[in-house]
């Protein structure tokens, strides 16, 4: 079933050439939503995510991508410009996912590594969670958001448990869902619902590069009550199961998608 299919709504993925953000972008393009995807990528990535982008134009439906810094003011404006000529009248916004993970995974006291600084956290929350309001917001003043649209961030575990080295993406998460929260308050007048999504730990590039990882992988396996880890098909699932009619009534609230892993 294609319920998006034809309805002139667009879902813009912060983050979609990768993990949670690819996952979601074809679990939606696969049921008739059209995608706009703003990732950040090198050259050498450039096949593989190009790749990645064929198969989701291959469900028949509109699709943009720009490779750009979410957090230049300059290249959102662009970016939401060519959108809004593309939508012209009818087209609006459905969908607005935050899949950033760009911070820093610096510990807070080492003999031999560089240690968090107050740049650090300001760059990582600004990147991992502000940026959510920036482009919300950026998006609302233009009036592109459809009647009934839907918000949806990811945050994790580390938003209450501390983690070695995860100190100011901890504090970036927190962030977001705070922000989540008061969205979903404040502009609940407009149609507008908003919720964050806690993710399991989840084997992306992102679970990669924070340092021993293999141990947080070995250790997830046997907390977990499934033996596994979660996969970003398993969280795009449950983005798609938010953008639905029947989850209209879901708001400002952190849901979690982790197969049962937080409960020991």
């Amino acid at each position: 079933m294609r319920e998006f299919q034809d309805k002139n709504e667009w879902a813009i993925i912060l983050g979609g050439s990768s993990g949670l953000g690819l996952a979601t972008a074809k679990k939606l393009a696969k049921h008739g939503m059209n995608i706009c995807i703003v990732h950040r990528n090198s050259r050498v990535q450039k096949e593989e995510i190009e790749a990645h982008f064929n198969e989701i134009k291959k469900e028949n439906i509109n699709f943009l991508s720009f490779n750009i810094d979410v957090v230049n003011i300059e290249k959102r404006e662009s970016v939401l410009s060519e959108l809004k000529e593309k939508l012209g009248e009818k087209e609006k916004i459905k969908t607005l996912v935050h899949s950033i993970a760009k911070g820093n995974l610096k510990p807070m006291v080492s003999k031999d590594n560089q240690v968090l600084q107050n740049d650090d956290f300001q760059l990582t929350i600004n990147t991992m969670a502000i940026s959510l309001y920036d482009w919300f917001k950026a998006i609302f003043d233009k009036n592109l958001f459809a009647s009934d649209t839907r918000i949806i961030s990811f945050t994790s575990e580390g938003n209450l448990k501390p983690m070695q080295n995860y100190a100011a993406v901890s504090a970036a998460k927190v962030t977001l869902e705070a922000i989540t929260r008061n969205i979903a308050l404040e502009f609940a007048k407009f149609g507008i619902r908003a919720n964050c999504i806690q993710a399991g730990v989840t084997n992306t590039a992102s679970l990669n590069m924070i340092p021993n990882s293999d141990q947080i992988i070995k250790h997830t396996l046997k907390r977990n009550p499934f033996g596994k880890l979660t996969t970003p098909e398993a969280i795009a699932n449950v983005v798609y199961l938010l953008c639905k009619d029947e989850a209209s009534w879901i708001n400002g609230t952190i849901i979690k998608v982790d197969g049962g892993e937080s409960l020991n």
